[in-house]
C-alpha cells in the first residue's frame, strides 16, 4: 500500500515537472508566435515568401527523422501505447517550423507545436534521467495534458484531453496529467502571457432549441468529416505524386499564396480575429469557414508544421456565426459552440470539447456543447485526425 502511494506521489511530482517544462515551452512559443503574427500583419509582403518558407521547412524536416513527421498523431500514439518515445529533435523542429509557417501566413495551428514540444522535451528528459519505461509511458500521457492545457489556458480541458486522447484513465495517469496541465497553465500565466477572455454562453430556451442544435451538430459534423477526409487524401496524393518530400510544402505555399491573392488574407495564419468577429456578431461571408478548412488542408497536407486545433476553432466559430441566422440562434452562442464542436468532432474528443467550452464560455456551456459535439462526432465516423498511422519505432528500453 505504501509503495503504491509513493509511486502515485512520484507520478504527480514527475507530472508537475513535465508541466513546468511544457509551460515554459508554451510561453516562449506563444510570445514568439504573437510577435511573428504581428510582423506578418505589418509587413504584408511576407506572404510572398510562402513557397520559400515551405522549401526551408521541407529541407529541415528530414533532420528530425521519419517519425517526427507523425506530428501530434505520434504524440497521441505514444500516449496510447508507449513504444519508442518521441524524437528529441521534434521539439526544435516543430518550434522553428511552426513559427516560420505563421510568419509567412501558412494556415496551421499552435496546439500541435505545444503538444509535440511537451512530449518531445518530457520524453528526452525522462530518458536522460534513466526513468523506467513504465513511468515514461505515464509521462507520455501527462505531456499531452501539459501541452494542451498550457497553450490554450484550459487546464481542466488539458487533463481531459490527455485521458480521452490516450484512452487511458488509470489513477496514475489522472494524477500525472493533472499535475502537468495545471502546472503548465500556471507557468504560462506566471510568466505574463494573457489568454483572451471570452463572453459567457447564453442560449435562449424554447421548444425548437433541441432541433436547432441538432441541425447545427450535423453541420459541424459534416465540416469536421470533410476536413479529416480531405487532409488524409491530400497527404496520400502528395506522397504518391510528389516524390521529393521537400517540394511538397513548396507546392502548398504556392497554392496558399494563390488563394490569398484571390480571396484575401483574413484566413491566413492563426486567423484569431475571425473568432472575435464570429462571437462579436460581425457578419461573415458564408464561404469563410470552408476557406479556412481548405487553407489548413493545403498547409498540413503538403507538409507545413503545426497543429489542427486552432484552425478548427476558427472554422467552427465562423461556421456557427454563418449558420446562426438560418437556424434562429444567437450568433455569439452558436459561434461559441461551433468553436469547440468542430474540433471535438474531428478529433473524436467530445468530452474535451465540452470541458473546454465550460472553461472558455462558462460552465453552463458544457451540456449543450457536449450534446452537439457528440452528435457531430457520430457524423465524422470511426476515425479522427489523430488516428493516422505513424512510422513504428523499436521497443523502448
Amino acid at each position: 500500500m505504501l509503495r503504491r502511494l509513493a509511486r502515485l506521489i512520484g507520478d504527480g511530482a514527475f507530472g508537475a515537472a513535465s508541466g513546468a517544462l511544457a509551460g515554459l515551452a508554451s510561453f516562449v512559443f506563444l510570445e514568439a508566435l504573437d510577435a511573428g503574427t504581428e510582423l506578418r500583419v505589418e509587413r504584408t509582403w511576407l506572404i510572398w515568401l510562402l513557397p520559400v518558407g515551405g522549401l526551408v521547412i521541407g529541407l529541415a524536416a528530414p533532420a528530425a527523422g521519419p517519425r517526427a513527421a507523425g506530428g501530434t498523431s505520434l504524440a497521441v500514439g505514444e500516449a496510447r501505447r508507449y513504444s519508442g518515445g518521441i524524437p528529441a529533435l521534434m521539439a526544435p523542429l516543430v518550434l522553428f517550423g511552426t513559427l516560420l509557417g505563421h510568419l509567412v501566413g501558412a494556415s496551421v495551428g499552435r496546439e500541435g507545436a505545444a503538444v509535440q514540444m511537451s512530449s518531445s522535451i518530457t520524453d528526452s528528459v525522462a530518458r536522460a534521467g534513466r526513468i523506467d519505461r513504465d513511468r515514461r509511458a505515464v509521462l507520455a500521457r501527462a505531456a499531452l495534458a501539459g501541452g494542451f492545457g498550457s497553450v490554450f489556458g484550459v487546464p481542466w480541458a488539458g487533463l481531459v484531453f490527455a485521458l480521452e486522447a490516450s484512452h487511458r484513465r488509470s489513477l496514475r495517469t489522472i494524477v500525472a496529467a493533472a499535475g502537468a496541465s495545471f502546472v503548465g497553465h500556471a507557468v504560462v500565466v506566471a510568466l505574463g502571457h494573457q489568454h483572451p477572455a471570452r463572453p459567457t454562453l447564453d442560449l435562449p430556451l424554447g421548444p425548437l432549441l433541441p432541433l436547432r442544435l441538432l441541425a447545427a451538430a450535423v453541420l459541424f459534423g459534416v465540416a469536421a468529416r470533410l476536413f479529416r477526409s480531405a487532409l488524409t487524401r491530400v497527404r496520400r496524393r502528395m506522397a504518391r505524386h510528389v516524390t521529393r518530400p521537400f517540394l511538397r510544402p513548396v507546392l502548398g505555399g504556392l497554392v496558399t499564396l494563390g488563394l490569398a491573392l484571390l480571396v484575401g488574407r483574413d484566413a491566413l495564419g492563426l486567423s484569431l480575429p475571425l473568432i472575435d468577429d464570429a462571437i462579436g456578431g460581425v457578419d461573415l461571408a458564408w464561404w469563410m469557414p470552408w476557406l479556412k478548412l481548405l487553407l489548413t488542408v493545403v498547409a498540413l497536407g503538403t507538409g507545413f508544421v503545426g497543429g489542427e486545433v486552432t484552425p478548427l476553432f476558427v472554422a467552427g466559430a465562423t461556421l456557427g456565426a454563418v449558420a446562426a441566422g438560418p437556424l434562429g440562434l444567437p450568433q455569439a452562442a452558436l459561434a461559441s459552440i461551433g468553436l469547440v464542436s468542430v474540433f471535438g468532432a474531428a478529433a473524436r474528443l467530445p468530452l474535451t470539447g465540452a470541458v473546454m467550452a465550460g472553461e472558455l464560455f462558462g460552465w453552463q456551456a458544457i451540456l449543450p456543447a457536449l450534446v452537439v459535439t457528440w452528435v457531430a462526432r457520430a457524423v465524422v465516423g470511426r476515425r479522427g485526425i489523430y488516428d493516422d498511422e505513424v512510422v513504428p519505432a523499436p521497443t523502448a528500453r
